[in-house]
């Protein structure tokens, strides 16, 4: 019996050892697959990361290539990725693609390939790559549309096949919008100039491609556009030393770096203008003349003062000596404050009473002549040359005067005048201007006006008050117009479109009461001095030079 009960205890303790030796053997084999899962997972962690970066890379380069157009790898197209064996760019070979011209082996056809199927096609220059069949067997009636009649050859034609309709529709299209001719490849200019082969043989599109210079080279005395004028605003030309009292003459020395400016404080100021800081050169006080009028002689060496006074003022630039003359021998005017020099740099025309205009020699100082108007003397102005006068005034015309015989060539009336008040003309004689007193500026031709027609070829109305001054620049492609009755009043006419600048007067900007202008000797610079003792400065961008 008791061997019988110690058998199955025996067993059941080899059982038991067993099974704990099974458990000890898992748990070793669940913490081995647990480190290999655990290396499994990092690995797989590590490729994804890399496949991340590879990705973004070629994103990187895919965006380089659309942004920069292949700036740092010239792209290849048709090739593939080695790396992820995506392709960057794909080209569509779905279409039938032309050979161009310069591929060409001279034969008159051209044979194009399609990868996909292996055929290969032979297509005609100017032949279409594919056709619709089913255009041949469509009838259009383009006498039943109204739109569609004028595509008819005949007046009782109707119905036209597919085909033909696309035809006709390319046909009118072609004569409603005709190429440029330099468009076209094969174009060849006529009226005896060559064609672009020609223009390639020569060199000329070569030695442009070839060179780095600017291929818009800006020229002295091109055309100023009209419309808008471009400009700066600098510094005021006097702002080192501002006048007391209103601005009546501001003149540009023939240098263009000197500019005088003279008022009723009875100073006359010299300013090297630079548009930066426009030092002030010299300061003159004329005790007993308010000044109305100062301006240099066109050769720079001496400067004409004058006021309401029976006397002038000549000042030497070279001996900075004042030299007082009056009155004029034989004369009674009281006043000599308005004034004209000659280009020639001979002859000062003053106003005098009554009509007469008395002519003045820059060098001996003497009255050498006097002309009488039938009218009283409003305005002068000389030719370009110095050997006429023009003149205007209280009876509403214009003379012109041959000073070598003193003499009225002729005398005409200005168009809607009663009463001239200003003069101006362009310094290559073409052209003149006459102001009203009604704000009426007529622009004439020399020529024209002299052989009897009295027509002006411009009436510029824009101005309401009587015009005081005005002013051509040197290429006589802008006109200052200028009123000192009300506030801003200037204006700038495009002599060439005769049309006024639609931005002048500056916006937003006051210019006070404006009381002359004048431009530097090539219109690099601009000023104009007003009421309030101010001289306002700008660059006129157009003109490189002053």
């Amino acid at each position: 019996m008791s061997l019988s009960q110690n058998a199955p205890k025996s067993k059941g303790i080899k059982r038991e050892e067993l099974k704990k030796q099974y458990e000890d053997v898992e748990d070793e084999e669940e913490i081995g697959s647990d480190d290999d899962l655990t290396r499994g997972k990092r690995r797989k962690t590590e490729k994804e990361k890399q496949k991340l970066e590879e990705s973004e890379l070629v994103e990187m380069k895919k965006l380089e290539n659309l942004i920069f157009g292949s700036l740092y790898s010239p792209v290849t197209f048709g090739k593939e990725e080695e790396e992820d064996g995506s392709a960057l760019f794909h080209v569509d070979r779905s279409a039938v693609r032309q050979i161009p011209d310069y591929e060409d082996d001279g034969d008159d056809d051209e044979e194009l390939s399609d990868e996909e199927n292996g055929q290969v096609v032979a297509i005609r220059k100017g032949e279409a790559a594919w056709e619709d069949e089913e255009e041949k067997q469509i009838n259009v009636d383009i006498a039943s549309v109204n739109r569609l009649r004028k595509l008819r050859k005949e007046e009782n034609e109707g119905l036209i096949s597919g085909s033909e309709y696309i035809a006709r529709l390319r046909a009118h299209h072609a004569k409603l919008n005709p190429g440029t001719d330099w468009a076209r490849p094969d174009s060849q200019i006529v009226d005896g100039e060559s064609s672009d082969d020609d223009d390639t043989q020569d060199g000329g599109v070569d030695d442009i491609l070839r060179t780095n210079e600017d291929l818009v080279v800006k020229s002295r005395g091109n055309k100023l556009c009209a419309g808008r004028l471009e400009y700066s605003k600098l510094v005021d030309a006097n702002a080192a030393d501002p006048s007391n009292g209103p601005i009546n003459s501001v003149h540009f020395h023939q240098n263009a770096q000197l500019l005088l400016t003279a008022g009723l404080d009875r100073r006359l100021r010299f300013f090297q203008i630079d548009g930066k800081r426009n030092t002030k050169i010299q300061s003159i006080f004329l005790e007993d003349c308010p000044i109305r009028k100062a301006a240099f002689l066109p050769n720079g060496s001496q400067v004409i003062v004058s006021g309401r006074r029976k006397f002038f003022y000549s000042f030497d630039l070279e001996k900075a000596k004042f030299d007082k003359i009056g009155p004029l021998v034989g004369r009674e005017e009281k006043s000599l404050e308005y004034f004209e020099v000659s280009q020639d740099s001979n002859t000062i025309a003053f106003v005098g009473n009554e009509g007469y205009i008395l002519l003045v020699s820059t060098k001996t100082k003497e009255l050498i002549g006097t002309l009488k108007m039938n009218g009283s003397v409003r305005s002068l102005a000389f030719s370009e040359d110095g050997k006429h006068l023009l003149s205007s005034g209280g009876d509403g015309q214009v003379y012109v005067w041959d000073l070598r015989t003193m003499k009225c060539l002729y005398k005409g009336v200005d168009e809607g005048s009663t009463c001239g008040t200003s003069l101006c003309s362009s310094l290559n004689g073409a052209l003149f201007a006459s102001g009203t007193d009604r704000g009426i500026v007529n622009i004439y031709k020399k020529s024209e006006f002299v052989g009897g027609k009295r027509k002006p070829i411009k009436t510029v109305d824009n101005l309401t008050s009587k015009i005081d001054f005005m002013k051509f620049n040197h290429d006589a492609q802008i006109l200052a117009i200028v009123s000192t009755m009300n506030k801003n009043s200037v204006k700038l006419v495009h002599v060439p479109s005769l049309t006024v600048f639609s931005n002048w007067p500056p916006p937003n900007s006051t210019m006070h009461y404006p009381r002359c202008l004048d431009f530097s000797p090539e219109s690099g610079f601009m000023a104009m001095g007003n009421a309030a003792g101010k001289v306002l400065l700008y660059k006129l961008h157009h003109y490189q030079n002053a």
